[in-house]
């Protein structure tokens, strides 16, 4: 029933995220648990996005009922992925159109850029959202009320554990939600910043650290997603090694934390450490070359 055999991860990665919540609700907080919880609600987030990408199931109605199983541990529906992500971010790569550009307020890269994209991000991102739901509307009313009854879903299930117990549902289902996007929001930022969005090869930062791509289903490997989008996050670092040599050095991290220390920590202080914006470097060439 399985498109692929590696998807066997993605539903254990579900089945314990979704045992991680009834374990808590059941027993209260422990903090250890918790962490793991939130660590697991961002593993849904990039679940959410190799789903949409390529669908877990052969059976359509299989991969419905995982979209609203996906729908209530994300605090999202599903189908927004494909205004936003599919049709918008994969066209145009941190260019202009692209909802989810890096540099829409600043072209630095720093704390308050890094925090405050998120909301930007997603704030820009609902236009993409209510233009695909008329567009269902008024073309696929079985898509529309597909995505609307995702809506429904999330709605019912979070008044539902407010009703039981308003302080659990803040602290097992909401903040783990939010702290899930934003976080896959930060991922994308760092992904994309100081990078070269005209460049087929150098649009986006790679993290190669087997256990980041363990632990994130591969998601380090993001020029190959780019150059590949069909490609299941499976197979991603073959597709990434057949390209490799094409990727500048620079943006081919080993893993997400060294980048984290190094740009945000270190480079402040230590000015060498400074990453180059591919981005401004080009336009200075450009502006040179006129």
């Amino acid at each position: 029933m399985l498109k692929f055999k590696a998807d066997i991860k993605t539903l254990i990665f579900l089945a314990l995220t979704t045992t991680l919540f009834f374990l808590q609700w059941n027993w209260g907080f422990h903090w250890w648990l918790y962490v793991a919880y939130l660590y697991f609600s961002v593993t849904i987030t990039v679940i959410a996005h190799n789903h949409n990408h390529v669908s877990i199931w052969k059976n359509s109605f299989l991969n419905h009922v995982t979209d609203y199983w996906i729908t209530l541990l994300y605090g999202f529906p599903t189908f927004v992925w494909t205004p936003t992500h599919n049709k918008n971010h994969h066209k145009f790569i941190n260019k202009e159109g692209d909802y989810t550009i890096t540099y829409r307020l600043t072209e630095k890269n720093n704390w308050l850029s890094l925090l405050t994209y998120p909301s930007i991000s997603g704030y820009n991102q609902q236009a993409s959202v209510r233009n695909h739901l008329k567009d269902l509307k008024a073309n696929d009313r079985k898509a529309f009320f597909i995505a609307i009854f995702q809506y429904v879903a999330l709605g019912l299930f979070i008044g539902i554990t407010m009703w039981l117990n308003w302080r659990k549902s803040l602290v097992f289902v909401v903040l783990p939600q939010q702290f899930a996007v934003f976080t896959v929001l930060i991922f994308n930022y760092i992904q994309h910043v100081y990078t070269d969005e005209e460049s087929e090869f150098n649009n986006s930062r790679n993290f190669i650290s087997p256990l980041t791509n363990f632990m994130l289903f591969n998601n380090g490997y993001h020029t190959a997603h780019h150059y590949r989008a069909s490609v299941h996050w499976s197979l991603l670092p073959e597709t990434h090694a057949k390209i490799a040599d094409k990727i500048d050095s620079s943006l081919i991290e080993k893993g997400f934390w060294n980048y984290m220390i190094k740009t945000y920590f270190v480079a402040p202080l230590f000015p060498k450490y400074r990453a180059v914006n591919m981005r401004m470097l080009r336009k200075t060439k450009e502006s040179n070359a006129a």
